[in-house]
């Protein structure tokens, strides 16, 4: 699977095994704009909500864009530490297995991670420190496996729901960057749709890169297309964009914007029903990578679609 991972040991050294790293199992070219469109369209969205239609300070912007990066790259790390049996046995091309960077070093950039998202949230606002330490015990219990890691290997359904509760939480973090720095003590009204969203749309992005042709299945990988069957797998994936979509129309009117809104999430949901039909009546390598590139795609322009843009609609009218 990398015909270099030898050289890399023996030849990177300091920054460069990082940026290699960083672009095998947490490129940023392709997390930075999803996060920056999750984490921002959060903020927007707030914003709109309690009826503030005006661009959310810089501030706000930031630290919802860095936190949500950072929290990503602890469920990376995480992952790194809960498969790395796994991953020793069948997947030994990966860099911790490989012995590009290690497992120290990664905990040791997780805790660090962990001091940027505190000094953030103390500089912004003290009280997001409350929403900080519930995320983080959320994503240790993950780490654990919530203590029953066999019972969720032997549930893949239970395993992924379980897994997929973190993304309304680094959500209301996120947002909680508007509200709780303008006083609020709760999410304004309408919010609880974004936050079902976001656990929804955190389905759609799980099914949709574990959905593969059988010549790209690798042996020690649950995928979803091997535990459901392929036609299965893709019909669960459209419905959850499905679920997701009706959920999203939900937050559009309440920001009154349903219309346009609606319309756009109907495009983006037919478009996605016929990349998933296409894979289905020819389940090529080609197309299940298809059905992971039209899942961020979805999850892109979804977010801008419900926070970004509608506010600088608004404030473009105003």
């Amino acid at each position: 699977m990398n015909a270099g991972a030898g050289q890399d040991v023996a030849t990177l050294r300091g920054a460069q095994r990082w940026i290699v790293y960083q672009r095998e199992r947490f490129p940023l070219a392709g997390h930075a704009p999803l996060v920056a469109a999750f984490s921002g369209s959060a903020v927007c969205l707030s914003s709109m909500l309690r009826g503030r239609i005006v661009g959310p300070p810089i501030s706000s912007l930031v630290v919802a864009f860095v936190s949500s990066l950072l929290f990503f790259l602890q469920l990376r790390i995480a992952d790194e530490f809960k498969d790395f049996e796994e991953d020793s046995r069948y997947r030994p091309y990966r860099p911790v297995p490989r012995g590009l960077v290690t497992l120290a070093e990664l905990r040791r950039i997780g805790i660090a991670a962990a001091c940027v998202q505190l000094g953030l949230a103390l500089w912004l606002e003290p009280t997001l420190v409350v929403v900080l330490l519930a995320t983080w015990a959320y994503l240790a219990l993950m780490s654990v496996e919530f203590f029953v890691p066999a019972w969720l290997r032997a549930h893949p359904i239970a395993y992924m729901l379980s897994h997929m509760a973190i993304m309304p939480l680094i959500d209301l973090y996120a947002t909680a960057c508007d509200w709780r720095v303008a006083g609020l003590s709760s999410p304004p009204d309408g919010l609880a749709w974004f936050l079902i969203v976001s656990f929804f749309n955190g389905i759609v992005v799980e099914i949709g890169r574990k959905i593969r042709s059988a010549d790209a299945e690798e042996e020690g990988v649950e995928t979803y297309s091997v535990l459901w069957g392929r036609p299965k797998a893709v019909a669960t994936w459209i419905g959850a964009i499905v679920v997701t979509a009706i959920c999203a129309f939900q937050v559009a009117r309440h920001i009154e914007m349903a219309a346009a809104i609606g319309a756009v999430l109907a495009v983006l949901v037919m478009i996605c029903a016929a990349v998933g039909a296409s894979f289905s009546s020819s389940p090529t390598r080609r197309g299940g990578k298809l059905i992971e590139l039209a899942s961020g795609i979805w999850t892109l322009l979804m977010y801008l679609s419900l926070g970004a843009i509608p506010l600088a609609v608004a404030v473009w009218r105003a």
